[in-house]
C-alpha cells in the first residue's frame, strides 16, 4: 500500500469514528432528556391528583365533623381520585388515601363535634387526618426523584 492510500484510509477511519462518537453522545443526551421529561410529567400528574385529593378530603372531613349525614355523591369524587391513585401511585400512598376516606365516612356516622371538642382535637393533633397521607406522598416523590 502506498502512503496516499494509507493516509486516505486513516482519514476515513477517523471521520467514521468521530461521526459514530458524536451520534452516540447525542443519542445518549436525547434519551436522558426524554427520561427527565417523562419523570417531570409523572410527578406533575401525581402532584395535581394529590392536591385535588387533599382539597376534597379536607372539605369532606370538615363537613363530617359538624354534620352526621352526607350526600353520597360527594364521596364518589373522593373514591374516583383514589382509583386514579391505584393506577399511578405506590401501594403505600393508596392505602393512606383509603384510610382517609374510611375515616371521613366513619366521622359522618359519629355524633357532631362541639366547638370545644374541635379545639381539643386541634390541641392534641388528632384533627390532622391527612398527615399520614401527606407524608406518604412526600416519600413517594423523594423516591421517584432519586
Amino acid at each position: 500500500m502506498d502512503a496516499p492510500t494509507v493516509s486516505a484510509l486513516a482519514a476515513l477511519g477517523g471521520a467514521l469514528i468521530g461521526g459514530l462518537t458524536s451520534f452516540a453522545a447525542s443519542w445518549a443526551t436525547q434519551q436522558s432528556q426524554s427520561r427527565a421529561q417523562q419523570l417531570a410529567h409523572k410527578l406533575a400528574k401525581r402532584e395535581e391528583l394529590y392536591k385535588d385529593f387533599i382539597d376534597e378530603a379536607s372539605k369532606l372531613y370538615a363537613d363530617s365533623l359538624i354534620h352526621e349525614t352526607s350526600d353520597v355523591s360527594q364521596l364518589v369524587n373522593l373514591y374516583a381520585m383514589i382509583s386514579r391513585m391505584r393506577v399511578l401511585s405506590s401501594v403505600n400512598t393508596t392505602e393512606k388515601a383509603d384510610q382517609v376516606a374510611r375515616a371521613i365516612v366513619n366521622t359522618y356516622l359519629a355524633p357532631n363535634k362541639t366547638f370545644f371538642q374541635l379545639r381539643d382535637m386541634v390541641n392534641n393533633g388528632t384533627i390532622d387526618l391527612l398527615k399520614d397521607f401527606s407524608e406518604a406522598c412526600r416519600e413517594e416523590f423523594q423516591r421517584l426523584e432519586h
